[in-house]
């Protein structure tokens, strides 16, 4: 099989296994061997949780880009080309590159069937393999024990938190949720937690593989000071920190977590202060709490926009407290979310800041049509303004409804499948 061009090799890929959820790592593993692939001689860290984990990766890669190294960094699933997924050295992979190798994972395959995120896995391990790298960072997709990313051993695994998300997948309880995410420890090695609140099944799996748990508030954490922050860890403190790039106060849980893992690797990869404070304040991460300001737009009369791919209950409580810290101003938000996402969850969490609800349809079979969510947003008692079938319908009646009700803010959420268009319609 091979196809000239990237969007065909997704397409095809989309129909190549059965299922488009498939945890385990079997199939990666024979793939991997059958290729000849080769562990890293590099420092590993992988990450997994509800929320936080592409803000924990931009930091990390932005702070060691900083220091000199050469970063491979793999994220999912993308904001708006599939391309942002596999970073080396801060550049994507280009979509000819990623045909090569495609067609590599191909001819080697055989009869193994593979989902489109091992796909995606094996091209990016390939990928970092022959870049001579200096560390390699990894996303967990969903889950972390039968993640295709777990394939490779961490010498740093971080959790960064615990909600209740793929619960279809992952179990209903958050100690289930927990303990899969966990499987991302290994023995020997540290295994951060990154919140406060850690469910006793965090501990319990670091226990029994025999991982060094190291937790946030507890091993390690930060306070906020009237000239930057602190962060402490294990007797070392650094002091007088920039506030990170990336907007929100939760970002600072993050930046702690990222210098712990900095500070644990600091034998293998020394980062000085100079180049620690240029990543925090150089890092960006579109689509994460970002607020665009009617003057940096084209458009005529304007409201505010925030974009935030919150998708799932935790993360829309964290953009609801971004809100709440910020003048409160009449809200409409255009809301598009996967099926199997916890849509009363997300609506709870953000009631309280949105007065003006515009449901949007997402395309693919996961994605929740505008009609069903406006059935259960009426019937959680919140005001739908509209429905839109796409996005660009979405963004055009939002702002006809923004000037004819007097709405001084637009909140796009739910989905990267959501704010990746919002961002290229804005034309950002």
């Amino acid at each position: 099989m091979r196809f000239e061009r990237l969007a065909d090799w997704l397409n095809w890929q989309e129909t190549l296994h059965p299922s488009t959820i498939d945890l385990g790592l079997e199939r990666v593993a024979i793939v991997l061997r059958k290729l000849g692939w080769q562990s890293p001689h590099c420092p590993v860290i992988t990450i997994a949780g509800t929320k936080g984990k592409g803000s924990c990766i931009a930091i990390l890669e932005s702070i060691y880009s900083a220091a000199g190294y050469r970063v491979g960094s793999f994220t999912s699933p993308h904001l708006r080309r599939y391309t942002e997924r596999i970073h080396i050295a801060n550049r994507e992979n280009s979509a000819t590159e990623l045909c090569v190798i495609f067609e590599r994972i191909e001819a080697a395959r055989g009869d193994t069937s593979l989902t489109y995120f091992e796909f995606n896995t094996i091209a990016a391990l390939l990928a970092f393999e022959s870049a001579n790298l200096d560390v390699w960072i990894l996303e967990v997709g969903m889950g972390g024990r039968l993640d295709a990313v777990n394939v490779v051993d961490a010498d740093v695994a971080l959790v960064t938190s615990i909600g209740l998300d793929h619960t279809e997948w992952l179990g209903t309880d958050l100690n289930s949720i927990a303990r899969e995410k966990a499987g991302i420890f290994r023995s020997g090695k540290p295994a951060l937690f990154g919140s406060s609140d850690m469910p006793k099944a965090i501990a319990e799996q670091a226990s029994a593989v025999g991982a060094e748990l190291i937790r946030s508030g507890h091993d390690f954490g930060h306070s906020m000071q009237t000239t930057g922050w602190t962060w402490w860890m294990q007797g070392r403190q650094l002091t007088e920190l920039p506030i990170p790039g990336i907007a929100g106060a939760v970002q600072l849980d993050n930046a702690s977590s990222a210098l712990a893992i900095v500070q644990l690797l600091a034998a293998r990869l020394p980062v000085k202060r100079t180049a620690l404070n240029a990543g925090l304040q150089k890092v960006t991460l579109p689509g994460r709490f970002q607020v665009i300001a009617p003057s940096q737009l084209v458009l005529e009369k304007s409201p505010e926009w925030v974009l935030d791919v919150a998708h799932n209950a935790l993360s829309a409580q964290v953009l609801a407290n971004h809100l709440a810290a910020r003048e409160r101003k009449s809200t409409l938000a255009i809301l598009g979310v996967m099926a199997d996402k916890d849509l009363d969850g997300i609506v709870a969490a953000l009631s309280a800041q949105v007065d003006l609800w515009l449901p949007v349809s997402l395309p693919g079979p996961r994605g929740l049509s505008a009609a069903v969510m406006s059935e259960r947003l009426r019937a959680l008692g919140v005001q739908v303004c509209a429905t839109a079938e796409s996005l660009e319908q979405a963004c055009q009646l939002a702002m006809s409804t923004s000037d004819q009700e007097g709405v001084e803010r637009i909140l796009v959420c739910g989905s990267f499948m959501t704010v990746g268009p919002v961002l290229d319609w804005l034309g950002l």
